[in-house]
């Protein structure tokens, strides 16, 4: 499954923005040791339904350090049987590019 996820903190932090808290959450992902890449929108990973819902779960919590709420955006491509989708979905779609 790939997940695409995006998080943001309300009510606390004044120093640094969002942009702090969303790299806690980014250094939570990028420590999971799944695949995972991140745009100026969404961190996505992919995994297992539990590896990867643990690792958002827990990216949420440390975003959520200091804050009152944490605004979570998730979408989930559930397809049992397929690994390295992360990579393999952009790729046949440059491929089609090419065309």
């Amino acid at each position: 499954m790939i997940v695409a996820f995006s998080v943001s903190p309300s009510g606390g932090e004044e120093d640094g923005g969002v942009s702090e808290a969303v790299a806690r959450a980014v250094r939570v992902v990028r420590e999971s040791g799944l695949p995972n890449s991140t745009n100026a929108m969404f961190t996505n990973i992919e995994g297992e339904w539990d590896e990867v819902m643990d690792v958002v779960k827990r990216a949420v919590e440390a975003a959520g350090e200091g804050a009152a709420r944490v605004g979570l955006v998730l979408k989930a491509d559930i397809r049992p049987g397929y690994e390295g989708q992360l990579e393999a979905k952009v790729e046949r779609v440059e491929a089609r590019l090419k065309d």
